[in-house]
């Protein structure tokens, strides 16, 4: 009788990629984690219960089928396992990197609940696609009937690339519009390399580009080309340019120099990691080597910074977040990561004002955590007399994303916002109030979680799909 293959939870311990040491992952922007081997792979796969009500499945925004391509997997049916991962993905590689998987599918993985320790899902997931790539399973977008529809698509972050992935592969023409030198959005200009190396993204751009998507680069939509124009050129257009309005602190001191943005301090680093020349990292603004470094945030883009800042040399790095560990927005691995690698968090605590220009200090206002506010989290309070200041040589504020104002930007009065400046646009569809424009990603949900960008891509793209195909348009033709 042949040995079973799954529910070996009760034999076989949790056992994630092995993270390179502190003192080395500290000096480069290579990732922490890594690849499992082949055995290793089987072994945490064949960990899985295949339960019959999958919650790993269920709490996934893409609904991969995960309990199908980790028993693939444990069997050793690789090819398989990544047909399975691809068909309801399209970046699997680069969601097994940077999803929060303590909070989605690991988080409520039914071995976890009984005690047992989660399967390593986004662990497993990256190295069936990385395996993929590396045997030539990854293929070339090659449709088999070409069609004369085309889409417009503005914004070449997650969202906008999933839907362009959807269309071409039927055959749709597809052009992106995005106001990068690289195609990738956040995944290439805000996201670490130690997180997502930058060579996973641009591959997936060459394929796109390989397949036939046109990217028009360094286009930056109400200057160089209008939004009238993108949609008279194209049959339908998704918007997809996220949220990069950064949301300020309104303190004193908070225009000194020193006090940088996150979206600026990460977007220079990143384009030092492609070989760039970066004048505003030279000349050691937004460089934090020999600095005093004082990150104010608690989610994950001020994980990103905090870590970013000791690979670049800072003397110290401490994170402001005012309330405590528990209610934190970012991922509780990411903080663990950060105090490993020197990274001090000073919770309950928030700025008050900034000192000297350039700056010298945070004025820091100690906070406890009071009745819950409307999101049902505790709302921190201000403990009077607690005052002290943070010594600071270099602020960076990380306390998340706006949209821009595009209805003004690109002169369209009719699109429709709400009172947040986010497009109203269904969040199946992506469907808006102006025939043939669509939205997808942050620029609907606000900032949130590239995943849920990649589904609303997908999604979207399938609506369209449906339109052109439509009775209607088809005897109109």
């Amino acid at each position: 009788m042949a040995e079973q293959p799954m529910l070996k939870f009760v034999s076989v311990e949790r056992d994630m990629p092995e993270k390179r040491p502190p003192d080395l992952r500290r000096t480069d922007f290579n990732e922490i984690y890594a690849e499992y081997a082949d055995a290793k792979a089987k072994e945490q796969s064949s960990r899985c219960s295949q339960c019959g009500v999958p919650y790993c499945q269920s709490h996934c925004p893409l609904h991969n089928n995960i309990p199908d391509w980790l028993r693939l997997t444990a069997e050793g049916r690789l090819k398989e396992a990544y047909e399975i991962s691809q068909a309801t993905n399209t970046f699997p590689e680069i969601c097994g990197r940077i999803c929060p998987q303590d909070r989605l599918c690991e988080g409520n993985c039914v071995i976890e609940q009984s005690g047992h320790g989660t399967v390593t899902i986004g662990s497993v997931e990256k190295y069936i696609t990385d395996t993929a790539w590396e045997e030539g399973w990854v293929q070339t977008i090659k449709p088999s009937v070409e069609r004369s529809e085309s889409v417009g698509i503005i914004g070449a972050g997650p969202g906008g690339l999933a839907a362009a992935d959807v269309l071409r592969r039927q055959g749709v023409q597809v052009t992106i519009y995005d106001r990068y030198d690289r195609a990738g959005g956040l995944l290439t200009y805000g996201i670490p390399g130690f997180k997502l190396e930058k060579d996973i993204v641009m591959r997936r751009n060459d394929q796109l580009a390989a397949g036939g998507v046109k990217f028009e680069q360094n286009c930056d939509v109400g200057r160089d080309i209008s939004f009238a124009d993108i949609r008279a050129k194209h049959d339908a257009v998704i918007i997809a340019t996220g949220v990069y309005k950064t949301r300020e602190i309104q303190a004193p001191g908070v225009g000194g120099l020193g006090v940088e943005r996150a979206i600026d301090f990460l977007t220079a680093s990143n384009r030092k990691s492609f070989g760039d020349t970066v004048e505003e990292f030279e000349n050691g603004r937004l460089n934090a080597n020999g600095k005093k470094v004082v990150v104010i945030g608690g989610g994950d883009t001020a994980m990103d910074c905090v870590r970013t800042s000791i690979r670049q040399g800072a003397t110290s790095v401490k994170c402001l977040y005012r309330r405590d560990r528990v209610n934190m927005p970012g991922s509780q691995r990411e903080v663990a990561n950060a105090e490993e690698e020197g990274v001090v968090f000073e919770w309950l605590s928030a700025p008050k004002g900034f000192v000297g220009d350039p700056v010298t200090g945070v004025m820091v206002q100690k906070m406890r955590l009071g009745q819950p506010d409307v999101s049902g989290r505790q709302a921190p309070e201000v403990i009077e007399g607690a005052d002290y200041v943070e010594e600071a040589d270099m602020v960076i504020t990380a306390l998340g994303f706006e949209p821009e104002d595009l209805p003004t930007l690109w002169n369209e009065p009719d699109l429709p916002v709400n009172r947040w400046g986010t497009i109203k646009a269904d969040y199946v569809t992506g469907s808006t109030a102006l025939d043939g424009v669509y939205a997808v990603g942050d620029i609907v949900r606000g900032a949130s979680l590239v995943v849920w960008a990649i589904k609303d891509g997908r999604d979207c793209a399938e609506e369209i799909l449906k339109r052109l195909d439509t009775p209607a348009r088809i005897a109109a033709e």
